[in-house]
């Protein structure tokens, strides 16, 4: 008797081409990974960390070894221009130094003077943690979860986007080459109606989720039923302000790049263009200029500058929050058109607060622009979001614009300069873009039992 299995087929977005199948995983498969995660916790957390960072070192010789390949693969699965592919991979090896370097410090027994004879705060790893993570830096944003999780002595079950499962086995594989235990890092394939099985067996400890606000929502609550602690990073609405001091000529290159880069597929990108009124038309012309300007085609050329969004659904979800915005009022200055899974770079103007492009987290290279009167309404207008994530300002008067950073609610502040995610910063949002933190040395106290110890004679 024949039995139906599941598969999981992936396609590359830039020309339709059926790239893989892959068999998903069965409840018993699903069982077997959770019963080797949690026996390989008990030694693994035993490892002395210099023997941690051997195999680190290892994986990032991987890396360095396998960069064209994985660089292609993750062009050929979500359609990243190849050069922006080539950039993920060698940032991930740049995170691995970061935490080589800086572990110890970071993982070190914290001595409290106390009453006792001897008091410290000790940092002890949890154990199997979850991570569902998106298809848009299919590598990057494993590694910013996996390097410091494993480092700390926790096991790590990755559930990725189906649509980049070609990238989750890769990375499996790497962690697989470079000598971490079987068991380490684990890939499941499967789909989200396993995930709430996963998050009530015992053997998981704790979930880390990049994705959307949607997505968010239901971990929480699936984390809060089963009570693990959860680690969110979700959409935003990133606010581009542009003061009427800002250096157009100096800052414009990485103003279009903070959003058309990955083909604007990113939570940290700037999606509203909030522009004081004096420098308005002179902003306006600098951006289309240097947005007509993008080089459409093959990801793979190292000549294209922009390509197709990861699915075509995705392009169709886009258009119809630009269109929905349009009958609400807004201008269309370039762009609004759709060619299967590619959206052309778009510039819109007359933005208003009711609208999808100014409310809601656009996944595309949509620029929102919003004409302001003064700075005090530039910064209220930036405020005026559900999401969290990060701000950036342009302007000459870096310190007056320092003052705001109190005021500004989301998890990062950057002047005269884009959002981006940096080993040595911490990184995450605050309202409905979730909450916790990644990288840095908050980033790997994420999944740790934070043990108080307390010696008397």
């Amino acid at each position: 008797m024949k039995t139906n299995t599941a598969t999981i087929k992936t396609y590359n977005p830039f020309n339709g081409n059926h790239l893989e199948t892959y068999t998903v995983n069965s409840k018993s498969d699903l069982q077997e990974k959770l019963a080797f995660a949690d026996t390989t916790f008990k030694t693994w957390k035993q490892v002395e960390i210099t023997k941690r960072f051997e195999l680190l070192q290892n994986l990032a010789n991987e890396i360095f070894k396998n960069k064209s390949e994985l660089s292609q693969l993750i062009t050929k699965e979500m359609g990243k221009p190849i050069l922006e592919s080539e950039a993920e991979i060698e940032k991930c090896n740049f995170l691995i130094d970061f935490y080589i370097k800086n572990a110890v410090q970071f993982l070190q027994d914290d001595i409290i003077k106390t009453d006792a004879h001897e008091s410290f705060i000790s940092y002890d790893p949890l154990g199997c943690i979850l991570a569902i993570m998106p298809w848009n830096y299919p590598f990057w944003q494993v590694f910013r979860f996996a390097i410091p999780t494993l480092t700390a002595g926790n096991v790590a079950l990755l559930k990725h986007a189906s649509n980049v499962t070609g990238c989750a086995l890769a990375i499996e594989k790497l962690f697989k080459d470079a000598g971490f235990p079987e068991g380490c890092f684990q890939t499941l394939i499967t789909d989200h109606d396993a995930i709430e099985n996963l998050m009530e067996d015992e053997v998981v400890k704790a979930v880390s989720l990049t994705g959307s606000e949607k997505a968010g929502r239901k971990i929480a609550e699936l984390a809060g039923k089963n009570l693990k602690s959860s680690l969110l990073e979700l959409g935003g609405n990133n606010a581009c302000i542009i003061l009427k001091d800002a250096d157009l000529d100096a800052h414009i290159d990485t103003i279009v790049s903070a959003r058309m880069q990955n083909s604007g597929q990113s939570c940290i990108a700037a999606k509203r263009f909030i522009v004081v009124e004096e420098i308005y038309d002179d902003f306006i012309q600098k951006f289309i200029s240097k947005t007509e300007h993008l080089k459409y085609g093959n990801p793979t050329d190292k000549d294209t500058t922009i390509s197709c969004l990861a699915r075509e659904d995705l392009a169709e979800t886009l258009e119809k929050q630009v269109e929905k915005s349009i009958k609400l009022g807004a201008k269309v200055v370039i762009g609004n058109k759709r060619d299967g899974a590619y959206y052309h770079p778009t510039v819109i103007t007359d933005v208003t607060p009711e609208m999808p492009i100014f409310k809601e987290e656009t996944f595309g290279p949509v620029a929102a622009v919003i004409k302001v009167k003064s700075e005090d309404e530039a910064y209220k207008t930036a405020s005026n979001s559900t999401f969290g994530l990060g701000t950036m300002v342009f302007t000459k008067d870096y310190k007056r614009a320092s003052k705001q950073i109190s005021k500004i609610e989301d998890g990062a502040f950057f002047i005269n300069s884009m959002v981006k995610s940096d080993p040595r910063l911490p990184f995450g949002g605050t309202k409905n873009s979730g909450f916790g933190r990644e990288l840095s040395k908050e980033g790997m106290l994420a999944f740790v039992n934070k043990k108080t110890v307390y010696i008397n004679q």
